[in-house]
């Protein structure tokens, strides 16, 4: 009887790091892949990265600015929802696909070796080419309101890098549970659309009563849109305490590293369960 050879990855921990690194070039080229497969054979191709987030500015700002008629001080309101929006889009749509990423590359992962980790994070880079390009529309917005820019604006770069954080934790966690348990690409639609009204993307967080502020700000989506807004449009228009940056730092680092520790620990059995 022939003896049987197992091909097991060596030293798959120690070298998860530096396999990453050498597959740096794989991360560009899915991340531009996913970009062309999303618009391929589009009408408007490119412009529905613009349309998307001007189409909800427009819905928002009829329901919730002429019906009712919320306040937002000397804000005007549509660049407070869009400098909303955005952000908000950015996660949604990143959380969304990045959850899903194994299950659509079943074919890739059941064929060749490469650190799975290039997946989610390539369609988070993909995604936030759209939204850099959607803040030239924010900013063409304020100069039709008259909006002036504050200084606050130099931290918005941090912000980025910030939110790209913000996905990541969740998303591993989901893309690493999604390949067990199907289940969960039919919730995920469910909860982006119920965070939806529990983050400040078509209202002010001043709105929110104090006594719903300390499990308000549980929702680390409700830091990181004030902080957008706070470098958008001056801390004159939204406040933002230290308690509310303690707290979003301890949730964000929490579900990250986790996040990771959870991808890397159950990604050697994802070829077997996709």
């Amino acid at each position: 009887m022939k003896n049987l050879v197992v091909i097991k990855p060596d030293n798959y921990t120690k070298n998860y790091l530096k396999d990453f690194i050498n597959f740096k070039e794989l991360l560009l080229v899915f991340a531009l892949r996913d970009i062309s497969v999303k618009y391929k054979q589009t009408s408007f191709g490119f412009l529905w990265a613009l349309i998307r987030p001007l189409m909800t500015m427009i819905i928002f700002t009829f329901v919730f600015g002429r019906i009712a008629k919320l306040e937002t001080a000397a804000i005007p309101y549509p660049v407070l929802v869009l400098a909303g929006v955005l952000p908000w889009q950015f996660f949604s749509n990143s959380f969304s696909e990045a959850s899903n990423s194994l299950l659509n590359n079943e074919s890739l992962i059941t064929k060749a070796y490469f650190p799975r980790l290039i997946l989610p994070i390539s369609i988070i880079l993909g995604t936030s080419l759209e939204f850099i390009i959607c803040l030239g529309l924010l900013f063409i917005l304020m100069i039709w309101f008259n909006v002036q820019m504050s200084i606050n604006l130099l931290a918005l770069p941090f912000l980025y890098l910030l939110t790209i954080l913000v996905i990541l934790g969740p998303s591993l966690w989901f893309a690493s549970l999604n390949v067990k348990y199907r289940d969960l690409r039919y919730i995920i639609p469910f909860l982006l659309q119920l965070g939806l009204f529990v983050t400040p993307v078509g209202f002010s967080s001043s709105l929110v009563p104090e006594k719903w502020a300390t499990l308000y700000n549980l929702n680390p989506l409700v830091f990181l849109i004030d902080a957008f807004r706070w470098s958008i449009l001056g801390s004159e228009s939204i406040s933002i305490s230290y308690g509310q940056v303690v707290g979003f730092i301890i949730i964000v680092l929490t579900l990250l590293i986790s996040g990771i520790y959870f991808f890397c620990k159950t990604e050697k059995n994802f070829a077997d369960n996709i």
